[in-house]
């Protein structure tokens, strides 16, 4: 997990053991949401506008605790920070991407190069699937994970259990539609507060196998 980068907040390099656990293949829509919503298991949230409010754009406009009450009604919890960076490089594999190493294309990403200002349609482009089928873990939105962020992965469990000693603020890992290709990396990171909301952080429930 992690990388030996220039950036230190991706480091240092470490070895994690990873129980079974399943993820959502892509992040949770609008309509996915809505229904949560109608169901009485999730809280209205505000429009985010018409680019990106289509049935199946991502949800945004999310805070770190509605996501988790989405996760709990779908029956599920949102992924650990390791589990997400394991399923992001196709099940813990020395890979710099999703689909592999090859570079982060249009055909793979949804990502500014390529012109996107909003979100896309989850799942549109399969060129860019991990091996195991999961959507857009590169591109479109940044999601949100369980753990506290830290600056650095020194102290990280290696259970790949959630880190959760260091306060409030959440940690969100892939990358949003605005980002270029070099910032699409399966190890980026980021951070945000469990309040906070805006149109480039949704989310995809995980739950661990027994």
């Amino acid at each position: 997990m992690g990388a030996d980068d220039p950036d230190p907040s991706i480091g240092p390099r470490h070895e994690v053991r990873i129980r079974p656990f399943e993820m959502a293949q892509a992040p949770v829509t609008n309509k996915q949401y809505r229904a949560c919503v109608d169901a009485g298991g999730c809280s209205r949230v505000e429009p985010s506008g018409p680019w990106f409010d289509g049935d199946y754009q991502p949800v945004v406009n999310i805070s770190w605790e509605e996501a988790k009450a989405f996760s709990r009604w779908a029956g599920g919890r949102l992924p650990t920070e390791a589990e997400w960076e394991y399923a992001a490089r196709g099940g813990g594999h020395e890979q710099k991407y999703p689909w592999g190493d090859e570079a982060a294309t249009c055909e793979r990403a949804v990502m500014g190069d390529c012109g996107y200002e909003p979100t896309a349609p989850v799942c549109s482009k399969p060129a860019g699937n991990t091996r195991q089928g999961l959507c857009d873990m590169a591109g479109n939105v940044w999601e949100w994970v369980q753990d506290s962020y830290h600056a650095s992965y020194v102290g990280a469990p290696a259970d790949g259990s959630a880190w959760e000693d260091a306060g409030s603020v959440r940690v969100i890992r892939g990358s949003p539609w605005y980002n270029t290709a070099e910032n699409v990396r399966s190890v980026n990171r980021g951070a945000g507060p469990p309040g906070g909301r805006g149109g480039l952080v949704g989310f995809r429930p995980a739950r661990r196998l027994r």
